[in-house]
C-alpha cells in the first residue's frame, strides 16, 4: 500500500455518504485525524407485502429452486425475517439447506451463519457479480446451471447483465427483491454537505455505493448546485469503494483518484487517510499545470491518471465524440427501435405506447434488444420526446395514428404562467429506472445515449397541441409577445437541463437534443428566438457529457446551431455531409446523415450511398454514422444489419 506509514488525514474535512454504518464511519474518519462530514444519503424501504419473497419460498419449500444467492447482509436479513411472518425459523433453515447457498461477501455470510444456514460458496473479492459467476463456473460441487433453478435476493436496482448472464448458462432465473433505495426522509445532512463541498470546505469524499453518488447529485439538483458541485469536487480527493461504485461515480462526471485494495470499509478509510496528502498533492500540480481548454470543447478525459476508467469511456462512439483517432466510424440510428421491428410490433399489440414508455422492464428489453440485434457501437433509451409534458402540467395522448395530442394546448402568452416547475426525480422516476436497468443490460463497452426535446420543439408542441405544419401559432406567439415567448424558453431550457442531468446522473453517457421542428425558420428567427435558449440549456448540461445536437429542415441553421451548442451537430439529408461540415466547421464533430428512405431499396444501392457518406467524411475524426431522421416504419431489418455492417466494413481504418 502507498502512502504514509502512519495514515492521518491531518485535521483535514472528510465527506461520506455512508446511512446504515454512518456512526461508523464517522469514528472512523475521526480515528484517522480527520474532521467528519457525514451526511446519511440512502433510505432503504422494505417492498410493501413482499409478494415476490412469499413465491420464492414457496417454491423453495417444494424442492423447485436449485440455488439462492445473496447479494447483501441487509437484503438476506429482510427475507429471512419476512419469510418468519409466515414459517417457523426451523422450516426455512432446512428449506434453505437443501440448495445451494451462494454469498456474494462477508456480510450475507454472516447473517446466514446467525440462521445455522450452511454457506456454499461465499465469494471473494472484490466481491462483484463476475467473482459469483466465476464461483459457481468452477463450483468443486460441480454445479450445472443447465435447466437449473436461481434465485437471486435483490437490492434496490436489478442488475440486468448478471441476470442475463446466468440465464445465458442456461439456468431460469428468479429475482426476489426485498427492499428500494430512497432519499432520507431529513435532507439537511445532505444539502449541508453539498454546501460544504461548493464552497470548498471538504477534503476528501469516501463513497460506498453508487446510489449515494447518484443520491447526492439528485439533492444538488434541488438546491440549484449540481454544476458548482461537480466543479469543486474535481478539487476534492474522492474515494470509491470498488469498480461499480466508480463506474456510477464517473457516469455522474465524478473524478475517481483511489480505490483501496480491499473493499472494507475499515480498510477503506485507512488507505484513504494513508494516500489523501499525495492525492491532494497531484491534484494541486495537475491543476496548476493545466490550460484552459477552448470554450467550444465541452468533452475531455477528465479522469485522474489514477482512476478505473469504464469500459465505455473509449468505445467507438465515445472516442468519435472526443474527435478522437477511431479503427472504424461509430454508428447508432434514430429510431433504431422501432415499429419496422417485428419485436416491437409485437410487444406494441399488447401495450399502449405511453404504458410501453413508463414500464422500466418494458423499456430496458426494447432498447437492448434492437442494440444488440443491430450491433451498432451505442443504444439510445427507449423513451418520449415529449415525457416531460405531463408534469409541466399538460395531458398527453396519442391517437390511432400514434401522432401525439396535448392539452389543454398554450393558446395565449397568459397560458404560460400554467407551466409548472419539474421535478424529474419524482414525476420522471419511471425513465431514470428504465435508464439504470439498461446500462445494466447492456454490454459494459457499449455507451448509453439518452435524450430530450429543444425548447423550441417542445414549445411548438405545447402551443400547437401537437405536430402542425406551419406552425403558425407558435410564431404567432413568438412575434407578438417577446416578454411570454422569453419566459416560456427560459422555462423549459431550465427543466430540460434538469431532466437531462437525471438521466446522466441514472447512467447515460451521451445525450442528444432533438430539434425537430426548428426548420420552419429562418436563420434571422432562429438568431433571435431560438439560440439563446438552446445555449442555456447545452450549457447547464453536466460538464463532460458529449451533446449531440441535432435539427432538420434547414441546412442554414447548422452554423447558428453550432453556436447555440454541442460537441457533435447532427444533420438531416438535405444536404451533403462535407458541405455540412464546412458549415460547422471541422472544430466539431458531425453526425448523419443517410436519407432513410435509402433503407428501403436494394442493398447494393445502400452501400453505394453510404460509400459516398464516408468519401465525404474523409476519415476525419468526429464523424457518427447515422440517419438523417428516424428509421421509417416498412423499413426492412435485413437492411439496417446490412447498413451497420457496411459502415464498419467501408470505414476500417
Amino acid at each position: 500500500m502507498s502512502g504514509e506509514r502512519n495514515p492521518n488525514f491531518r485535521g483535514m474535512t472528510v465527506a461520506a455518504f455512508e446511512s446504515r454504518r454512518a456512526e461508523e464511519m464517522s469514528a472512523l474518519i475521526s480515528n484517522f485525524g480527520g474532521v467528519p462530514l457525514v451526511a446519511t444519503s440512502v433510505r432503504e424501504v422494505p417492498l410493501a407485502e413482499n409478494p415476490a419473497a412469499f413465491t420464492f419460498a414457496e417454491k423453495l419449500f417444494a424442492g423447485e429452486i436449485d440455488a439462492v444467492i445473496c447479494l447483501t447482509g441487509v437484503g438476506t436479513r429482510t427475507l429471512l425475517e419476512v419469510l418468519q411472518t409466515r414459517w417457523a425459523r426451523a422450516e426455512i433453515v432446512q428449506a434453505f439447506t437443501r440448495a445451494t447457498i451462494v454469498a456474494r461477501g462477508p456480510k450475507p455470510v454472516k447473517v446466514l451463519r446467525e440462521y445455522d444456514i450452511p454457506v456454499t460458496i461465499a465469494v471473494p473479492e472484490p466481491n462483484t457479480w463476475r467473482e459469483i459467476l466465476q464461483e459457481l463456473d468452477e463450483s468443486p460441487r460441480g454445479f450445472s446451471f443447465a435447466g437449473s433453478h436461481i434465485a437471486v435476493q435483490e437490492y434496490g436496482i436489478s442488475n440486468h447483465r448478471f441476470l442475463d448472464e446466468l440465464e445465458q448458462r442456461g439456468a431460469e432465473v428468479m429475482q426476489v427483491p426485498v427492499y428500494r433505495w430512497a432519499l432520507p426522509e431529513d435532507l439537511k445532512p445532505l444539502k449541508h454537505a453539498v454546501s460544504e463541498i461548493v464552497a470548498g470546505k471538504v477534503h476528501a469524499a469516501l463513497f460506498t455505493n453508487a446510489t449515494q453518488a447518484y443520491h447526492l447529485l439528485e439533492v444538488a439538483d434541488q438546491v440549484g448546485s449540481r454544476q458548482a458541485l461537480l466543479k469543486n469536487i474535481n478539487r476534492t480527493v474522492v474515494c470509491s469503494i470498488g469498480p461499480a461504485c466508480t463506474e456510477a461515480l464517473l457516469a455522474c462526471g465524478i473524478p475517481v483518484d483511489m480505490e483501496p485494495q480491499h473493499p472494507k470499509m475499515g480498510a477503506f478509510v485507512h488507505e484513504a487517510a494513508a494516500r489523501v496528502s499525495e492525492l491532494m498533492e497531484k491534484k494541486k500540480k495537475s491543476e496548476a499545470g493545466s490550460q484552459k481548454p477552448e470554450a467550444s470543447v465541452r468533452v475531455q478525459n477528465r479522469l485522474h491518471p489514477a482512476a478505473a476508467v469504464p469500459a465505455w469511456f473509449d468505445s467507438r462512439f465515445m472516442k468519435a465524440c472526443r474527435r478522437e483517432a477511431v479503427d472504424a466510424t461509430p454508428i447508432w440510428l434514430m429510431r433504431q427501435a422501432g415499429r419496422y421491428m417485428k419485436e416491437y410490433r409485437d410487444l406494441r399489440a399488447k401495450v399502449p405506447f405511453l404504458e410501453l414508455c413508463k414500464n422500466p422492464t418494458l423499456v430496458t428489453e426494447v432498447t437492448v434488444t434492437a442494440a444488440e440485434r443491430l450491433k451498432v457501437d451505442a443504444a439510445i433509451i427507449f423513451a418520449d420526446l415529449l415525457l416531460i409534458v405531463e408534469p409541466l402540467g399538460f395531458g398527453l395522448e396519442y391517437d390511432m395514428g400514434e401522432g401525439p395530442v396535448i392539452s389543454p394546448k398554450l393558446e395565449k402568452p397568459a397560458d404560460v404562467d400554467r407551466l409548472r416547475e419539474v421535478d424529474p426525480q419524482e414525476s420522471l422516476a419511471y425513465l431514470y429506472e428504465a435508464i439504470r436497468q439498461t446500462r445494466a443490460a447492456l454490454d459494459a463497452k457499449l455507451p448509453l445515449i439518452g435524450f430530450a426535446g429543444a425548447p423550441f420543439t417542445l414549445a411548438s408542441y405545447l402551443i400547437e397541441g401537437g405536430g402542425s405544419r406551419n406552425y403558425r401559432q407558435t410564431k404567432a406567439m413568438m412575434y407578438s409577445d417577446e416578454g411570454a415567448w422569453r419566459e416560456l424558453m427560459e422555462h423549459l431550457a431550465k427543466n430540460l437541463a434538469r431532466y437531462i442531468n437525471g438521466q446522466i446522473a441514472a447512467g447515460v453517457q451521451a445525450v442528444q437534443i432533438f430539434d425537430s421542428w426548428v426548420g420552419c425558420l429562418g436563420p434571422k428567427d432562429y438568431r433571435e428566438y431560438v439560440l439563446p435558449y438552446s445555449k442555456m440549456l447545452i450549457d447547464a448540461i453536466t460538464p463532460g457529457t458529449p451533446v449531440i445536437h441535432f435539427g432538420t429542415g434547414n441546412p442554414m441553421l447548422l452554423e447558428p446551431m453550432r453556436n447555440a451548442g454541442g460537441d457533435i451537430i447532427g444533420v438531416d439529408s438535405k444536404i451533403e455531409l462535407d458541405a455540412a461540415w464546412t458549415h460547422i466547421g471541422h472544430d466539431r464533430g458531425i453526425q448523419g446523415n443517410l436519407d432513410p428512405v435509402v433503407l428501403c431499396a436494394d442493398q447494393a444501392y445502400i452501400r453505394k450511398r453510404v460509400e459516398r457518406i464516408l468519401l465525404q467524411a474523409d476519415g476525419r475524426n468526429g464523424h457518427v454514422f447515422n440517419l438523417g431522421h428516424g428509421i421509417l416504419p416498412d423499413t426492412p431489418v435485413d437492411n439496417v444489419i446490412a447498413l451497420v455492417e457496411m459502415v464498419r466494413e467501408l470505414s476500417r481504418r
